[in-house]
């Protein structure tokens, strides 16, 4: 049940490839502490022959991240699994791992969608005034100020297998946003379609790049509805009063860590067939069930940027 539970998971998990994944460890505390060495300053200072320089200590920065369990449960009866023509038990497996994905991807989002590194389409002030659709000019901005704080391109993502290991890619920044942005990013600029990568390979859900990043998209990300500008023409709203305005993540690497939905612990699916019990002594009722530890925490917030924007109607 684990293998085809976590097959039916993986091509919801965009954020799993990108985060510094750990995985979880058995019989330990509900909590998890990843750590990052500083950088060392500059020794502009020649040296004196014959005198070796001062030494230096390594400085490091923990950041520990609480875990908490979640789950989800199935009801099946005798009825339904001796009577309906589909084999129940098996979907079941297969759409709980769909759930266990999606709420896992969601409990992800609504973590990084609260980083401090913002920025507002065209520069405006703030969410109650976009009114713009992400550009190749925004885009630059925000390139130039990862570049800056020195972050790093994803060099390295995690397989979308269920098993817990790592494959290398082309460097990049990578954004994710909702589908409903598709259409403006196929318009940006110097846009390219994974129709046109050639030998490279696409990812799931990846819609193309621009310059320095390359974008997928999740009906998981979704907008601040009715929260941008009262200028809606031509804009996406969900009310018609404003525009809905939608967060887009740009990852370098290490912005954040997480838990990964993979491995021997990450997750625990729970089958019960229809038996009889004290407690169901007609063996009416049966389950299927997972439950999975998780956290994310960023790691820093100048290694990632929200920008939030407008989309086309």
């Amino acid at each position: 049940a684990a293998v085809e539970l976590l097959k039916r998971a993986m091509p919801y998990l965009c954020l799993e490839k990108f985060g510094q994944a750990k995985s979880l460890p058995a019989n330990k505390t509900q909590s998890i502490k990843f750590r990052r060495y500083n950088s060392l300053g500059l020794r502009t200072t020649p040296l004196t022959e014959g005198v070796t320089p001062a030494s230096e200590k390594l400085t490091a920065t923990d950041i520990t991240a609480t875990l908490y369990q979640y789950g989800g449960l199935v009801e099946i009866t005798d009825i339904i699994r001796d009577t309906h023509e589909d084999p129940v038990l098996q979907e079941a497996v297969a759409v709980s791992g769909e759930q266990a994905a999606k709420t896992v991807e969601t409990l992800r989002y609504n973590v990084l969608k609260a980083c401090t590194n913002v920025f507002y389409a065209n520069s405006v002030a703030n969410r109650s005034a976009v009114v713009a659709v992400i550009n190749r000019a925004d885009q630059r901005k925000i390139v130039r100020s990862l570049k800056r704080q020195e972050a790093q391109f994803v060099t390295q993502i995690v397989k979308s297998t269920t098993a817990f290991n790592t494959e290398s890619i082309l460097p990049a920044f990578v954004g994710v946003t909702h589908v409903d942005l598709e259409t403006d990013i196929r318009s940006m600029d110097g846009f390219v379609s994974v129709a046109d990568y050639g030998a490279r390979a696409a990812w799931e859900t990846e819609v193309g790049s621009c310059e320095h990043v390359r974008y997928l998209t999740s009906t998981v990300f979704s907008p601040y509805e009715d929260s941008g500008s009262g200028t809606t023409t031509g804009k996406i709203t969900t009310s018609g009063a404003r525009c809905d305005v939608y967060p887009v993540l740009y990852l370098a690497k290490d912005a954040y860590g997480m838990i990964a939905l993979k491995g021997k612990y990450a997750i625990t699916p729970i089958v019960i067939n229809p038996t009889p019990s004290k407690s169901d002594p007609l063996g009416q009722r049966g389950s299927v069930s997972w439950k999975t530890m998780q956290t994310t925490v960023i790691l820093n917030d100048s290694w990632m940027a929200v920008y939030e924007c407008a989309a086309t109607a």
